[in-house]
């Protein structure tokens, strides 16, 4: 199942390139991976009938309940089969969906199989954090698919309707997850197997989970985002809101229901709530005339029936709630495709301009005719199935779990919106398809014109449709393990035929009522327009984000005056009564060492001196200068604390920052402001003094407490001994970033990357054509000098070829020996930053992209990548993340050679520092020398 995961993660990271060379057939080629899937999950089925579990454990953080465990069983193994099948045709069928030369299928391709994987580790996940992580990473991609063209204004509006309501959610749910695994255990087999003991934290925290639930599931009030979210590719709509997305919170429903149904509360947010949604998307969806909102309303009702049959609790209605998962799967997918291939052909979705389909698509409309058929619930399709099944378990709830009045009233919910199921089923059929006479708008067919292969999907799912209703013994075996867990008695099997009983009865009311409110559908029209919105969620959701919004500006407006002192002054504020007051109340007892030797003394007077003198100087080099000064005297203190690879780091950074503080001041006054006599004397400098004054004071506090505040003896004095029997190197500093914080290394790395992208994006605002390909720029610097004749310095250039190759020479030889010696990727990358920062001293812009003809983004990602996949390598092999190994080798010459496998995680550090050195060094340097030329022309 791991791999299975990894596969699908390892598709969608290829998936760009793959797509820029072979162009929509990369979608064939991605579809093996969830087919393959989907071919284990049909192998394991003896297994699952058996009542048997596939599970999968890898230790990750034991002692926070941080475990990456899979569990097979029935309810995963349903969901599996959903998410690997549908999805894999849904990748089928883009491949003839999207054109040739679409731009954006390196984007789509990745996205799309990487949600494929993180729906499969949703429903595979057997603790709760990771089901959280997975949770979030189809929130995310699934913002990502609905906002498809970020051209146009209606995908960015649902898709971040979509991100905001699924989120809030989340949130909630994160909170439930993290109250159950404190209370219970973060292994889900376990705490169902023995549930946290009744209370109200246990309510609380199902409470939020079944929000969580209820947001993805789109039930009301939080129905809104999901006929929003039809603004995405058709495909997208059919994979993640007909089989896969929507699934989530009923699959945690169904899921958490046999241990909880009798938690208070619990019936009225899943029964209630979900009878509630069924009849309210029913209900919109006979308003819509757009084919896909009508589907996409019906989806709605469907979930809302869905939730509300999970949530019963016994034996029958677990039993139904399989069935309707399954058999809304297959037909709702089907109709989303046919939408998109009757978009593609006509260019429209609005039944009032479709006209007389079904004579120029025959096999397209048999296909559409037996899904709607299976939506409303009509034999012998699998629809008709679950909804009798369905409907049996209601009425057994009025004797059992759902008593009296209410029981009853699921009962009339369910019939009601099943009533209005069959209506606007027959409401799609004739809008899409049905010849219309004189009530169409034109009088001749609707031109149509797509290409067969699209029928692939939707014919093979219908067919699945169809065959599934004869074999209800085969889907009530393979359910049963899962439905045994529930109380009640034993269900009826799933079949077509039980007799004459009151769910026959109530679905034969159902249909005869859908078909009458069909028939009847302009009285009915009207009746609804005259029916006035009581209470409107989505109207509710834009009118809080509208007060949202203007409470943001006014707040910013209030706080962000564009006035750095005032930011500054409420940072140290802040700093200074919170942190600072406790570091004054416990500073009391704390005993301080001023100093081991005379030396360090020395420095720290020469490093006090250096501020000194930087807050006095006048001109902003001389003050740059004194500030570097302390910064040389603070790499000098780590030497003679014993830390030669600090010091060693400390000197590149600084003499890195310093030059570039000298490039930003080009472009600043020569000279500090010299502010009026009456000014200097005023209470505001006073105040600046006491603020400053005050902030040292505090930071050398919380310094002081914090050092005292030790009760155990630190780990690190275990790392020089770990870091060569655990990590395999004598550098304890090196093993430390790259092995045994590898995790805080990885973030950080990432961080700087961002930090890199947003330098550029500042910068180049203004010269956008400067962080073009290699060989554009390496072309034009063969045209521009960028230094003039009379700034060239001949010693200085010629100087700079000599060491340029030394300096490159010595990163590499930091970045192979840091394991050992003194040195790491993170100092080589920074001396050949240098090195390149020297070029470009020398000889200009066009100097340095002679020596560094490649993007900064580009060593930056590679970087990112190199260290990522040394991170994950690991797994391939039956290790955990980040782990290291030893690799031992004889070399001719060379001799025995030992590689250390957290060399390539070191490799990925040092191209990120070295990719966010050329960017900044093309940012402060190139892009400030462009705006320069710019600035000089203008004038």
């Amino acid at each position: 199942m791991t791999l299975l995961l990894l596969a699908h993660f390892v598709a969608a990271a290829v998936a760009p390139g793959l797509a820029q060379m072979i162009h929509r057939r990369s979608f064939l080629v991605l579809a093996t991976v969830p087919a393959a899937t989907f071919a284990w999950l049909v192998a394991q089925s003896g297994r699952v009938a058996d009542g048997g579990v596939v599970v999968e454990h890898i230790s990750w953080v034991p002692q926070l309940g941080m475990d990456f465990d899979l569990r097979l069983g029935a309810l995963q193994w349903l969901l599996g089969l959903l998410v690997s099948g549908v999805g894999a045709l849904a990748l089928v069928y883009c491949a003839w969906y999207f054109k040739h030369d679409d731009p954006s299928l390196w984007r789509f391709t990745g996205v799309f199989t990487a949600f494929a994987g993180a729906m499969l580790g949703l429903v595979l996940a057997d603790n709760l954090l990771a089901l959280y992580v997975f949770w979030e990473l189809t929130t995310v991609f699934s913002y990502t698919l609905i906002g498809h063209n970020p051209v146009r204004s209606a995908n960015r509006r649902s898709a971040t309707q979509a991100l905001l309501v699924t989120t809030f959610g989340g949130l909630a749910m994160l909170v439930g997850t993290i109250i159950l695994g404190q209370t219970s255990s973060y292994s889900i087999s376990e705490m169902l197997a023995d549930p946290p003991p009744a209370g109200a934290l246990t309510t609380t925290a199902v409470v939020l989970v079944l929000v969580g639930a209820l947001t993805k599931s789109a039930q009301v009030p939080f129905h809104f985002w999901l006929p929003g979210a039809m603004a995405a590719p058709t495909p997208v709509s059919a994979y993640l809101h007909a089989a896969s997305m929507v699934k989530a919170g009923i699959y945690v429903v169904i899921l958490l229901a046999p241990a909880f149904h009798d938690v208070p509360g619990w019936h009225v947010l899943t029964v209630g709530l979900g009878l509630w949604t069924m009849v309210v998307g029913g209900w919109r969806a006979l308003r819509q005339d757009d084919i896909k909102l009508l589907l996409a309303y019906g989806t709605v009702s469907q979930l809302g029936m869905m939730t509300a049959l999970a949530g019963v609790g016994t034996k029958a209605a677990g039993l139904a709630a399989f069935a309707l998962v399954l058999s809304h799967a297959l037909f709702k997918s089907v109709l989303f495709f046919t939408v998109g291939i009757i978009d593609k052909g006509t260019g429209t979705r609005d039944l009032t301009q479709l006209h007389g389909i079904a004579r120029q698509a025959p096999v397209l409309t048999v296909t559409a005719v037996v899904s709607a058929a299976s939506m409303a619930g009509l034999p012998p399709l699998i629809g008709f199935v679950a909804k009798e099944s369905a409907l049996a378990a209601a009425v057994e709830a009025t004797h059992g779990e759902l008593t009296g009045v209410v029981g009853w009233l699921v009962v009339i919910g369910l019939v009601a919106g099943s009533t209005l199921t069959v209506a606007y089923s027959a409401r799609f059929l004739w809008g899409a398809f049905a010849t219309k006479g004189a009530t169409g708008p034109a009088p001749s067919p609707t031109p149509f014109a797509a290409s067969n292969a699209l029928l692939i999907a939707p014919v093979l799912l219908a067919a699945t449709t169809l065959v599934g209703g004869f074999v209800g013994d085969l889907w009530t075996d393979l359910f049963h393990p899962y439905v045994a867990t529930l109380d009640g008695p034993e269900p009826e099997h799933l079949a077509l035929w039980h007799g004459l009983t009151p769910a026959l009865a109530l679905s034969a009311v159902a249909i005869v009522g859908g078909l009458l409110l069909f028939a009847g559908r302009a009285p009915f029209a009207r009746l609804q327009a005259n029916v006035p919105q009581v209470v409107d969620a989505e109207r509710v959701y834009q009118r809080f984000m509208r007060a949202l919004d203007r409470f943001a500006v006014e707040v910013t407006a209030l706080s962000q005056g564009g006035s750095l002192p005032t930011y500054l002054a409420t940072i140290f504020l802040v700093v200074l009564v919170l942190p600072g007051g406790v570091a004054a109340t416990a500073l009391p007892g704390s005993q301080v060492r001023l100093w081991d030797t005379l030396a360090q003394a020395v420095v720290a007077a020469f490093v006090i001196a250096g501020a000194v003198l930087a807050v006095r100087a006048r001109n902003r080099l001389q003050s740059v200068m004194f500030v570097g000064t302390t910064g040389y005297g603070l790499a000098l203190l780590f030497l003679l604390h014993g830390a030669p690879d600090l010091a060693l780091t400390q000197v590149l950074v600084e003499t890195f920052s310093l030059v570039l503080f000298v490039l930003v001041l080009r472009k600043l006054p020569e000279r500090f402001r010299r502010r009026p006599r009456a000014e200097r004397r005023s209470w505001r400098r006073t105040w600046r003094l006491a603020l400053a004054g005050s902030i040292g004071a505090a930071i050398s506090a919380i310094t002081v407490v914090a050092a005292n505040a030790r009760v155990h003896e630190p780990i690190s004095r275990a790392f020089p001994e770990e870091a060569y029997s655990f990590g395999h190197g004598k550098n304890v500093v090196n093993v430390t970033l790259v092995d045994i914080r590898a995790w805080d290394t990885l973030g950080e790395i990432s961080v700087l990357v961002a930090a890199a992208t947003g330098i550029a994006s500042l910068v180049f605002v203004r010269t956008q054509d400067v962080e073009r390909s290699w060989t554009r720029r390496h072309q034009q610097a063969e045209l521009v000098p960028s230094v003039p004749r009379e700034r060239r310095s001949v010693i200085l250039e010629t100087a700079t070829r000599l060491v340029f190759h030394v300096m490159i020479l010595l990163s590499l030889y930091l970045l192979f020996a840091g394991h050992n010696q003194v040195g790491g990727g993170f100092a080589g990358g920074l001396v050949l930053g240098l090195a390149l920062l020297v070029r470009y001293l020398a000889g200009g812009r066009s100097e340095l992209d002679h020596a560094a003809p490649v993007s900064a983004g580009l060593v930056l990602g590679a970087g990112l990548a190199v260290s990522a996949i040394a991170a994950l390598a690991p797994l391939a092999f039956g290790g955990t993340v980040l782990q290291s190994a030893v690799v031992e080798l004889d070399l001719p010459l060379w001799g025995s050679v030992k590689l250390v496998t957290a060399l390539l995680f070191d490799i990925g550090v040092y191209l990120i520092v070295v990719g966010l050195a050329l960017d900044v060094v093309r940012s402060l340097g190139s892009g400030i020398d462009k705006q320069s030329e710019e600035d000089g022309v203008t004038a």
